[in-house]
């Protein structure tokens, strides 16, 4: 593996892929909705403030080493300015894609489904209310 694929913004990197691919799985079971409703929900499911909120409810479940994980993904600097997000949901946003991808680079399927799946109800109960 390539030397710096466990910097933060790499992680992050990939991490935005699983966690889109894995919202947008679930969204596509959960739902018989217009291409176009499907695409909505989604866009809400994978912004910056719903990722902020999703870390924000699954970090009592996170362990030390998933911890620090997130926090250097939060911390890293990526030179970019959030267009439509607030910095605060956008760094939160990179720390909890950093995890993800973290976990899938790590090959830990099973953590990784077990947390994404609290993310999705979560969120998905949150937007049905």
């Amino acid at each position: 593996m390539a030397q710096n694929i466990n910097a933060p913004l790499v992680l992050a990197f990939v991490g935005d892929a699983v966690y889109g691919l894995y919202m947008r799985t679930r969204l596509a079971e959960a739902e018989t909705v217009k291409m176009n409703e499907l695409h909505h929900k989604a866009s809400h499911l994978v912004c910056a403030e719903a990722q902020y909120r999703a870390i924000q409810h699954i970090t009592p479940l996170l362990t030390d080493e998933e911890l620090q994980v997130f926090k250097h993904g939060r911390n890293a600097k990526s030179g970019t300015v959030p267009k439509n997000a607030d910095v605060i949901h956008y760094r939160h946003a990179t720390g909890l894609e950093a995890l993800v991808g973290h976990l899938y680079l790590e090959k830990q399927q099973e953590r990784l489904t077990f947390l994404l799946g609290k993310v999705f109800d979560f969120l998905y109960d949150s937007e049905a209310n």
